[in-house]
């Protein structure tokens, strides 16, 4: 086991309960924070909680003045901005202080969605054709990049800006879906290529040597013409939606040489996008076994119970070790 540790918990401050601000009561809590603390606890570690609060000058004295040895960053956002969160990396690395999880560079190569796809294809893996969208501007779109497109907001995450009505079919739903995106948002916006397969979620950990998890499969099990055929926002985060268009998450049924390319393709998108620690790489397969990377997700969440954490588990490392295991690589970065 690693040593016994000081680590400072770095979390978004609307997530901390004002009756539990150390996030010790992890009873019945579906909550990150809750579970990461817990583990750290239990692994012999000194936890304590801080919020990446506006003042972002006191938590830059606080971490100088007591350093931990650890932060174990959780932070998706700064100020409500996720856009931000890159900066909250970027002062650990200014500090000196060592993290876990992506740092400045990974997160603002894999948050935004179209620099993540021009990254990619200069590594030569396979991303969808796409067009980028900016605000203000006559929709051009290029004649290798058929309809139907997925639209989508380039710089959020976690499905935010995907519904159902990403998914278009022509100039017209393109432009009025574009010009959706970019009063709501205020960002600039991608189309690209709508890919018909399977979507897939491989996790990936390590640095040096990386460990290609079990890939985790999204199941739509309602025909194409009647439910949703991609990861909307509501997909996500909406149980009672899921149930009602039978949608399901489950390990991926893949032959061995399907799983070698995915491992392949998987390892070269980490790298290629500086990820560090832990990382999770979204793909399509289609039905004639040609594989597309979707986006990258540089701080996936690590909840006990959710897709990085039951992949572990699936390859035999169960939630305490996962934890461990992210420890240990930020540390080994810093030796």
């Amino acid at each position: 086991m690693t040593r016994r540790l000081h680590v400072t918990v770095l979390v978004d401050p609307a997530t901390i309960p004002l009756d539990d601000p150390e996030f010790r009561d992890v009873s019945d809590k579906p909550i990150t924070e809750y579970h990461v603390c817990d583990a750290l606890r239990n692994l012999g570690h000194r936890v304590s909680v801080m919020g990446a609060e506006y003042d972002i000058a006191s938590v830059a004295r606080a971490l100088s003045e007591q350093p931990p040895d650890l932060v174990f960053n959780l932070t998706e956002q700064f100020c409500g901005d996720r856009r931000m969160d890159k900066n909250i990396a970027a002062l650990l690395e200014l500090l000196d202080i060592p993290f876990t999880g992506a740092g400045a560079m990974g997160l603002l190569l894999a948050r935004d969605k179209t620099l993540c796809k021009q990254i990619l294809r200069l590594h030569k893996i396979r991303v969808p054709n796409f067009v980028s969208l900016s605000h203000h501007r006559k929709v051009r779109v290029p004649k290798n990049l058929p309809y139907p497109m997925v639209v989508k907001p380039a710089l959020e995450d976690s499905s935010e800006g995907i519904s159902n009505a990403s998914l278009v079919y022509n100039a017209e739903a393109l432009a009025e879906r574009a010009g959706f995106i970019h009063e709501r948002w205020k960002q600039p916006v991608i189309a690209e290529q709508y890919i018909d397969g399977r979507e897939l979620y491989v996790s990936v950990i390590g640095n040096k040597r990386l460990t290609v998890l079990p890939p985790r499969e999204c199941y739509f099990n309602e025909p194409s013409d009647q439910g949703p055929v991609m990861l909307t926002y509501r997909c996500k985060w909406d149980r009672q939606y899921r149930e009602k268009w039978k949608i399901d998450f489950g390990f991926a049924d893949l032959s061995a040489d399907l799983l070698q390319t995915i491992e392949r393709v998987s390892r070269r998108a980490y790298r290629a996008l500086h990820l560090q620690d832990y990382g999770r790489i979204d793909l399509r397969l289609t039905r004639d076994d040609r594989l597309f990377v979707l986006e990258a997700n540089p701080n996936p969440d690590i909840a006990y119970g959710e897709e990085v954490a039951e992949a572990a588990d699936k390859a035999g490392i169960d939630y305490e070790s996962l934890i461990d295991r992210i420890v240990r690589l930020a540390l080994r970065r810093y030796a």
